[in-house]
């Protein structure tokens, strides 16, 4: 038992202890005892006053941002405790429109350490007052279409360990200043129009694990010694034009799991080096250069390699190839291929899970793939006859691409075997005939490619089950039908081409309103359309209709996959020439081509709400009446043709 003095004690902390939990509630629950200091959310709350959100009081992470509110609770900020400063600000894909000025009051928050304003729409010229920030340690900008020179002053900040500026419209040379960052760990500055060569000084970042220059203008030699990026695991320099040899050194890095090199300039031998243990190195790129290959001497180095891609001088493809350890993805696309080395056994056995041979010369039979095989893009070849049924055995496959090849006969009612994977499906350009099979199409269908054919017949009602579907394509074949009304079903489809064709009848259906809302491209041009448009037939279509800007990192799953050479494409016909979007075009690109019909009557007066159309065709038709004066509204408007 507990004597007297004991409990006594005990109740005496009790006390104590209900007392300070009591007074933690008050100084909680007042809001004079907030933790943000009132500086620093006046300066926030100026920051979000600074953009617009398309046409929205403010983006879902900042409607709670309100000055009777605890701004250390707010969405996207972090505080530090003890002093109340804001040491984290994270706006990732908030719909900020404006530009980011030198006198921003975000440049007020001193004591940030993580900055992420990735992806918005921030287009302008990144201020010198970026590098104010002296505390900062991450700085993530990528996909804000900022322009302009890359500013010397992210040299000042020197507790900077990641830099992310992918994805921007940075034009110039890199600022030297950057060989300032000793703590730096990740420089990433992929998908501009930088120049330059690559700074020798950059050599002194010995910290760096992940280097990403890809798809800029850089040129000129890498520095033959890179051996002081003793820690390096990723590094990126394809499509650009750097040039002479590959530094063997790159291979001696005993941390580099992943080396892209491909679409430069580089030419001479492949030298491995002497790697004393076997290499860490998973992927390795080298395609569409002029090197003289002696990797395949070297494959028992590389235990770990899951991805080869290398551009080889000669006619048909190395058995080795195929044994490379897996699961992995092979890329040999744009060679000279025409045949395949080895047995059918030894390729069927094969690990590999992802396949490139597209822009080949590979001619028939089509090779038997192991049934793991998720991706085939075997575009730009010289495959012929029919499409052999045996891809129907890939239960797992997700993405086939057989787009530019002299395939005939029909399309394989075996696809039906996909019913719950494929994923993509891109047909186009070859010349295949008779009906569209209505059982091929797979639930999981995100884009379907089959134009520039010669199938006929109405198009498949069941795509009204493939709901993902965001690509649809049937251009320049014989489809004859009347408008699939039932599209407006499809809550994700953005593109609709069924350019020249033989559809018929009208295009709006009394009672029946045909709402798009997140349709960017609608061409229906070339076919046998009739019928007058009621005056709020565009009303809608609410992607043409604002700024929706599709995230840089988004941007490569709505264009089908990111590992590959092949990319989806649309031909746009206008005033008579001819314009193939590729790639981030679709990011942006709003257009209606009805040209080459028979509709009449007045153009509908709700064009003028589709704010964001870049090109209006109305061409060919029988349009009668006034030109409407909502036409004005069409800010955006880049061409409009209605002869």
């Amino acid at each position: 038992m507990h004597s007297c003095s004991e409990r006594k004690m005990m109740i005496s902390w009790s006390l104590c202890l209900i007392f300070s939990l009591f007074n933690s509630l008050l100084t909680f629950a007042s809001p004079a005892n907030q933790l943000c200091r009132s500086d620093q959310k006046n300066a926030l709350l100026e920051f979000k006053s600074e953009f617009h959100f398309n046409g929205m009081a403010a983006n879902e992470k900042t409607q709670r941002w309100t000055n009777t509110t605890d701004c250390c609770s707010w969405d996207g900020i972090s505080c530090d405790i003890k002093t109340g400063n804001v040491v984290e600000l994270n706006l990732w894909g908030s719909s900020l429109n404006g530009s980011l000025r030198s006198n921003s009051s975000l440049f007020r928050l001193q004591h940030l350490q993580s900055l992420n304003l990735s992806p918005n729409n921030l287009a302008g010229i990144l201020p010198d007052s970026i590098g104010n920030f002296k505390y900062l340690k991450v700085l993530k900008l990528y996909g804000c279409s900022f322009f302009g020179n890359i500013p010397s002053s992210l040299g000042n900040l020197s507790y900077l360990t990641h830099l992310d500026l992918d994805g921007n419209d940075f034009t110039g040379e890199l600022p030297e200043s950057l060989s300032n960052l000793h703590q730096l760990t990740n420089l990433l500055l992929a998908s501009s129009k930088l120049t330059g060569n690559f700074h020798h000084a950059l050599l002194n970042l010995s910290e760096l694990t992940a280097i990403d220059f890809s798809s800029n203008q850089f040129e000129g030699m890498l520095p033959s010694n890179m051996s002081s990026f003793s820690k390096l695991e990723y590094f990126d320099m394809s499509v650009n034009s750097f040039s002479g040899p590959i530094p063997s050194s790159l291979f001696m890095i005993p941390s580099l799991t992943r080396l892209n090199l491909e679409k430069n300039i580089f030419s001479g031998p492949v030298e491995i080096g002497n790697i004393s243990s076997p290499s860490k190195l998973q992927e390795l790129s080298l395609g569409g250069n002029n090197l003289i290959s002696n990797v395949s001497t070297n494959t028992n180095r590389f235990v770990l390699l899951k991805h080869f891609c290398q551009s080889i001088p000669r006619a048909r493809t190395s058995e080795w190839l195929w044994t490379l350890p897996g699961p992995g993805y092979l890329d040999i696309s744009q060679n000279s291929f025409s045949g395949f080395e080895g047995t059918s056994d030894v390729i069927q056995r094969s690990p590999i899970e992802m396949l490139d041979i597209s822009s080949n010369s590979f001619q028939d039979p089509f090779p038997l793939l192991p049934n793991s095989t998720r991706i085939v893009v075997a575009s730009d070849n010289q495959f012929s006859g029919n499409i052999p049924t045996k891809i129907c055995e890939l239960v797992a496959l997700e993405t086939l691409v057989l787009t530019h090849n002299n395939f005939s006969g029909s399309i394989p009612r075996c696809f039906e075997n996909f019913n719950t994977t494929l994923s993509v499906l891109h047909l186009r350009n070859n010349s295949l005939s008779r009906n569209i099979p209505e059982e091929v199409f797979s639930a999981s269908l995100i884009s379907l490619d089959v134009g520039r054919n010669k199938l006929s017949g109405e198009l498949p009602k069941s795509l009204i089950n493939c709901t993902k579907l965001e690509f649809l394509n049937v251009e320049d074949n014989e489809v004859s039908d009347t408008f699939p009304f039932w599209l407006r079903m499809l809550p994700n489809l953005q593109i609709i081409v069924l350019r020249s064709n033989r559809f018929h009848g009208p295009i709006f259906s009394p009672g029946d309103s045909l709402s798009f809302p997140k349709l960017r491209i609608f061409d229906i041009s070339e076919n046998l359309f009739t019928g007058v448009l009621p005056l709020d037939y565009f009303a809608g279509w609410s992607t043409m209709s604002s700024v929706v800007y599709i995230a840089y990192d988004k941007l490569h799953r709505f264009i089908g996959f990111t590992f590959s050479n092949y990319h989806k494409s649309v031909v746009l016909a206008n005033k008579g020439s001819k314009m193939e979007l590729l790639g981030s075009s679709f990011r942006i690109y709003k257009t209606i081509h009805v040209s080459g019909n028979r509709l009449e009557g007045d153009i509908p007066q709700s064009i003028g709400l589709l704010k964001e159309l870049i090109v209006l065709n109305m061409t060919n038709n029988a349009f009668t009446g006034h030109i409407p004066p909502s036409l004005s509204n069409l800010t955006n408007l880049q061409s409009l043709d209605l002869s």
